[in-house]
């Protein structure tokens, strides 16, 4: 998929407001947290992060998605140190308190196990994850997401990706979403709060 074509459209794809599970799960993220959004996009996320008043990085892939996301900061008066990178490219070796992963599903089952290590890896002892996405349910939906059940996540298996870690928050459930014309209507969603251990 074009994703920079489809970012080149007129207004934001995916909208200008954090995704409802950002809203309700941000509150556990410690005061001024280092934070760092991954495949961003149009920055709807971050800049949500960045009004709470966290050290917020993001990065995307596409230059007409980073292009909105500074607009977007702009706008809210906000900074956010955004960034051009793919998932493959971003030095996950400098530890961040929080990663936070909205519908990042482009992946297959072995980039993303392979991007789950990397979300190992970039989180400090005690940070946490917030990881939110489709079921597999959702191809059968069709409102918003790849046509690929196995790019979708399940609870057992997020479980398992993340074994040893505490589980703060999870959920499978249905939903009507509205979120620009990207996410539209009833959708097969899975959340994911979950802390790395301290040492």
């Amino acid at each position: 998929m074009n994703w920079d074509a489809r970012y080149a459209r007129e207004g934001y794809l995916f909208g200008k407001h954090p995704a409802a599970f950002l809203s309700r799960e941000a509150t556990r993220i410690p005061d001024g947290a280092r934070v760092l959004s991954v495949a961003d996009g149009e920055g709807r996320n971050s800049v949500y992060l960045a009004t709470l008043g966290h050290d917020v990085r993001a990065f995307d892939l596409s230059p007409n998605a980073v292009a909105k996301a500074r607009t977007l900061a702009a706008e809210a008066g906000v900074d956010v140190a955004f960034n051009l990178s793919g998932i493959e490219d971003w030095d996950w070796t400098q530890p961040v308190d929080a990663i936070v992963a909205i519908f990042i599903q482009f992946q297959g089952p072995e980039a993303r196990a392979a991007t789950f290590a990397r979300f190992r890896e970039g989180l400090a002892p005690g940070g946490l994850l917030l990881l939110h996405g489709y079921a597999p349910r959702q191809v059968d939906y069709g409102t918003g997401g790849p046509p690929h059940a196995e790019n979708m996540y399940t609870l057992p298996m997020l479980r398992e990706a993340f074994a040893g870690w505490e589980v703060l928050h999870e959920a499978d459930y249905d939903a009507v979403i509205e979120e620009g014309s990207g996410h539209s209507g009833q959708s097969g969603l899975i959340d994911f709060v979950a802390r790395k251990p301290a040492a």
